[in-house]
């Protein structure tokens, strides 16, 4: 019960690490908010939970929508003392010059603009209750870079930049900024970033990872209640790779 009478918020927790961090944040007492686009899979994962979970409907690249979301936290909870920016997409692995300018666009949207509603809209609930933590999912691909990933992987790196500075800044008023950074798992996402999901690319990705396999949503939700829980409390600004070795 390392999150007991925490509130908190996981953004694309639908699917992939959003429910696995928000199944495992409600076994350790949190009440969570799981914000999503689909409704359907969101509404689902959310009544799985029981009654500590609910559902509300959110593309967090919108700033209405993103306060709306905190607003329909607070009124279902009263308050926020946890927000997950795990919300994320990705283009097909493959030449940066082949991605569309609105794909572009979209994957900064989503990958980066949360950070910028969080401050305006979640924070100064936080700064209110005089504590809080944002945790931000960035990826190994803003540590590590390679080829096929440009734009992913410079939207990861304003990602941890964006975590650190939130960090510093918002030190004095008692909020906590930390980022997870995941090698590839086993989500939606996977075959986006193989380009192709077979088993000879799939064995080609598990070769350059010393622990010799992909990052589960278990793995991430773990690392994630240790950086939420108050036993991190002197810990802000880390950007914590969750990768089994890949970036060494």
């Amino acid at each position: 019960m390392q999150l007991d009478g925490k509130i908190a918020i996981v953004t694309g927790a639908a699917s992939g690490f959003g429910a696995g961090i928000a199944e495992r944040f409600v076994a350790e007492g949190a009440r969570v908010t799981i914000a999503d686009l689909d409704r359907a899979r969101g509404a689902e994962v959310a009544a799985a939970f029981g009654d500590r979970a609910r559902f509300v409907a959110a593309d967090v690249s919108r700033g209405a929508d993103f306060a709306g979301l905190v607003e329909a936290t607070v009124g279902l909870w009263g308050g926020l003392d946890i927000l997950v920016n795990n919300a994320g997409i990705t283009h097909k692995n493959g030449p940066m010059a082949e991605v569309s300018e609105d794909e572009f666009d979209r994957i900064y949207a989503v990958n980066v603009k949360p950070l910028y509603h969080t401050a305006r809209h979640a924070v100064p609930v936080m700064q209110a209750r005089g504590r809080g933590v944002v945790l931000n999912i960035a990826s190994t691909a803003g540590v590590r870079p390679r080829p096929g990933l440009t734009w992913y992987n410079g939207s990861k790196g304003a990602v941890i930049t964006l975590t650190r500075s939130m960090a510093v800044e918002l030190a004095p008023t008692g909020v906590r900024v930390c980022a997870l950074n995941p090698v590839a798992g086993e989500t939606p996402l996977l075959a986006r970033f193989l380009g192709e999901d077979t088993p000879e690319r799939r064995a080609a990705f598990r070769a350059t990872v010393p622990l010799g396999r992909f990052s589960t949503p278990a793995d991430v939700a773990n690392a994630a209640v240790f950086l939420c829980a108050d036993a991190a409390g002197f810990l802000t600004g880390v950007c914590l790779e969750v990768d089994g070795g890949r970036c060494i």
